[in-house]
C-alpha cells in the first residue's frame, strides 16, 4: 500500500450561512413582534393556522416559513406581511416612506384598504416624479387636483 496525500478543498458555505442567518433573523423578529403585542405562542399559532411546535421552530430559527405562512403570521400579529417578506429575504426593501409605514401599521385598515391607499399614494408619487423630470406636472396632478377615489371604507367587503 502506498501512502497518498489528500488535499483538503475548502467548500464555500457563505450562501448556506446567510440562509441560516436569515431564518434565525426572521424567527427572532417574529418572536419580538409577538412578545411586543403580548400574544402567546399558542394564540398566534391558532390565529395563523399553524401548530404550536411549528411556530416555536420558526421562532428559534429551525424552520424557514413559506411566504403563505409568513402572511398568516403577519395577519395574526396585525403587522404588514411585506415587513416579514423583507426580513425573510423574499422581497427587497423598499424606499423609506413614513406615509407607507403609517398605512401598513394602521390596525383599523384592512389589508385591501391598505393596498388601495398605497397604490393611490405611489401613483401620485410617480406622477410627481415624472413632472419633476420634465419640469412640469402631468395633467390633473397639482395642488388642486381632484381624483375619483374608490370607497375604501367598503373595499374588500363586497359593498363598494
Amino acid at each position: 500500500m502506498s501512502a497518498r496525500s489528500e488535499e483538503v478543498v475548502p467548500v464555500a458555505t457563505d450562501g448556506v450561512e446567510k440562509i441560516g442567518q436569515a431564518v434565525e433573523d426572521i424567527g427572532a423578529y417574529i418572536r419580538r413582534q409577538r412578545e411586543g403585542a403580548e400574544v402567546s405562542l399558542r394564540q398566534l399559532a391558532k390565529v395563523a393556522g399553524i401548530s404550536n411546535p411549528y411556530l416555536s421552530q420558526i421562532e428559534r430559527g429551525l424552520r424557514k416559513p413559506s411566504a403563505e405562512i409568513l402572511a398568516q403570521i403577519a395577519t395574526g400579529l396585525r403587522i404588514s406581511a411585506e415587513a416579514l417578506y423583507v426580513r425573510a429575504g423574499i422581497l427587497e426593501p423598499r424606499e423609506y416612506s413614513p406615509v407607507l409605514d403609517a398605512l401598513a401599521a394602521d390596525p383599523d385598515l384592512t389589508e385591501r384598504q391598505k393596498q388601495v391607499l398605497t397604490d393611490i399614494y405611489e401613483s401620485f408619487r410617480r406622477g410627481n416624479s415624472a413632472g419633476d423630470a420634465t419640469g412640469s406636472r402631468p395633467a390633473g396632478v397639482g395642488e388642486d387636483a381632484v381624483i375619483a377615489v374608490p370607497d375604501v371604507e367598503h373595499v374588500g367587503d363586497g359593498t363598494a
